[in-house]
């Protein structure tokens, strides 16, 4: 109840329970595993098939979700590891209940834009991207960023007339930066762009930056909590052309859908992978942690709901055949980002947000 009623003060974000069941075969009880998750990995651990992997190997697992740095302000107690979407807030839950020893980073995911064809379209015919019918697209971060920070609409982009949902402000839908980690993320990589390839490291580059990223948030009004609820939104059809998701998530919407012939994955030029980062809080938690980075089938579960597994990049390179005019099977020619420090993240969001 006590940590129902925090995640819902600080962003009103959805709990998703997973339910868990014995071994069939052995008849033997499984231990439950509480965790805080990251939304954009609630469908993994929802899948029946993970729920059959886990418990095979004694375990259930029961899951909310909430954002990233969200988790910093929750109550753990009595959870068995929480699991953000990144290194910086899993560093900071870490730090905040004595977790020692290497933290588990079982698979990570960049973060890509997903567009309608139009829009993407657009975007290309305006120098903002690169597209190739046989390939995911590029996004030119630099050319985009120096769009937004003059205010550009899409009226003022050569093509968007005969498409009337291309209207006002030209920017990407995120979310929100300080409680979501793909939110975070997006200021590190534009503020990375904006510094000519310099990590934000004082006040003088914050000060520096600061501005832009705030044209970045600003023009979006009100920001979701986590990117599976922006995603879904994309799906259907709502809100704006452009989103900025994990590619993991692109991945598990291929595997359901026969049909995505609209859909255009841009990989930004210049980018960070979210690392996802386990911190475990009990004995359990740290096995179980482990168990989703060595167990082959948890591996190949992992790599159909669109994670790269950490060490081998043959993993995912092998599923993506088929689904290569959106997925890039190797992360070539995408230059990643370094990310600031915690303290400074928090402090580009906090600006960000006015």
């Amino acid at each position: 109840m006590g940590i129902a009623l925090a995640v819902l003060l600080i962003g009103g974000v959805v709990a998703a329970v997973v339910a868990g069941r014995d071994n069939e075969e052995s008849g033997t009880a499984t231990k439950t595993v509480r965790m805080v998750i990251g939304s954009e990995k609630a469908e993994f651990f929802a899948d029946p098939d993970v729920v059959k992997a886990l418990a095979a190997k004694g375990y259930t697992v029961e899951a909310e979700t909430a954002g990233s740095w969200a988790m910093e302000g929750l109550d753990l107690e009595g959870y068995d590891l929480a699991f953000p979407s990144s290194r910086a807030p899993a560093a900071e839950l870490a730090e905040k209940y004595e977790v020692r020893g290497m933290l588990p980073r079982p698979f990570y995911s960049p973060l890509v834009v997903v567009s309608r064809r139009g829009a993407a379209e657009v975007l290309a015919a305006n120098g903002l991207a690169e597209l190739d019918e046989e390939n995911p697209g590029t996004l030119k971060m630099e050319a985009y960023l120096d769009a937004a920070e003059r205010d550009r609409t899409w009226q003022q982009l050569k093509g968007a007339g005969k498409y009337g949902e291309l209207t006002g402000t030209l920017y990407i839908s995120s979310t929100d930066p300080e409680s979501s980690n793909s939110g975070a993320l997006y200021l590190a990589a534009a503020s990375y762009v904006a510094g000519g390839g310099k990590v934000v490291a004082s006040d003088a580059d914050v000060e520096r930056t600061a501005p832009l990223l705030r044209k970045l948030v600003s023009v979006q009004g009100a920001q979701q909590t986590g990117t599976d609820a922006a995603f879904r939104d994309f799906v259907s059809g709502a809100g704006n052309p452009l989103v900025l998701v994990y590619e993991s998530q692109v991945a598990a919407l291929l595997d359901e859908q026969q049909n995505a012939d609209d859909l255009v994955v841009l990989y930004p030029d210049t980018t960070v992978n979210s690392d996802h980062t386990v911190v475990p809080l009990t004995g359990n938690g740290r096995k179980l942690a482990e168990l989703l980075g060595d167990d082959p089938a948890l591996r190949k579960l992992a790599v159909r709901h669109g994670f790269r597994p950490q060490g081998d990049v043959a993993e995912f390179a092998a599923a993506a055949v088929g689904r290569t005019a959106y997925l890039k099977q190797r992360l070539t020619g995408v230059r990643q980002a370094p990310v600031p420090t915690s303290a400074v993240l928090r402090e580009l969001a906090r600006r960000a947000r006015g």
